[in-house]
């Protein structure tokens, strides 16, 4: 005679309760990604993840703060002045999606630019102010001590790292080359991963900006 095995009540109903917590899990995935136009699933954020209080400073000197990107949109991009390719490439693109944005005087009225120094050791705010100012003279630098930079990048998953050298003060710094995108609210909803290219940066940022 064969016994019949049974399993405890509570295992039956914490099974039952995990089946039911992967279906709503799937079926909330499948109507987020269905709401999303297909050009945006690799850029837009799953949710938009809200800035944590942070202090930088500008090309003044003053704090630069949450408070400066409320109400705005922010196109932020890490890098320093002495990168050899990657960030003169990446500013000119930005600097050209900001002028292809200029035919929709509404979707650019609140979009600033922000390129974030994580060379505090070489690019003090006046230099780094002029340098950036060479792509567009709108563009707004930032940087910070190590501790505040590497606190403020960390919430973007934005990584970089000195390079040993055998010469002081001549060194790369590698960092993330994606650009970063915040909203009005301070809340980072996308990240645009290279190769960059304006037309397409500037039709998703449009998009993007009708779905806030």
């Amino acid at each position: 005679m064969t016994s019949k095995k049974t399993f405890p009540k509570g295992t039956l109903i914490l099974f039952v309760s995990l089946v039911a917590l992967l279906i709503i899990f799937y079926l909330t995935l499948t109507t987020a990604n269905n709401s999303v136009p297909k050009d945006l699933i690799a850029v837009l954020r799953p949710l938009p993840t809200p800035l944590q209080p942070f202090t930088l400073a500008d090309k003044d000197n003053q704090a630069f703060t949450n408070k400066q990107l409320n109400g705005k949109w922010s196109f932020i991009f890490f890098g320093y002045t002495h990168c050899p390719d990657i960030c003169p490439t990446t500013l000119n693109t930005l600097k050209q999606v900001h002028n292809a944005l200029k035919k929709h005087p509404k979707a650019i009225s609140n979009l600033q630019v922000i390129f974030v120094s994580v060379d505090p050791e070489r690019d003090k705010p006046k230099a780094l102010a002029k340098y950036t100012e060479y792509f567009n003279k709108e563009f707004i630098s930032v940087t910070g001590t190590e501790d505040n930079l590497l606190s403020f990048s960390r919430q973007f998953a934005a990584a970089y790292i000195k390079q040993p050298t055998k010469i002081p003060g001549d060194y790369l710094v590698s960092h993330t080359s994606s650009i970063f995108l915040v909203d009005p609210k301070s809340r980072i909803v996308a990240s645009f991963s290279p190769p960059h290219y304006t037309e397409t940066i500037a039709s998703q940022y449009l998009t993007i900006n009708g779905l806030f």
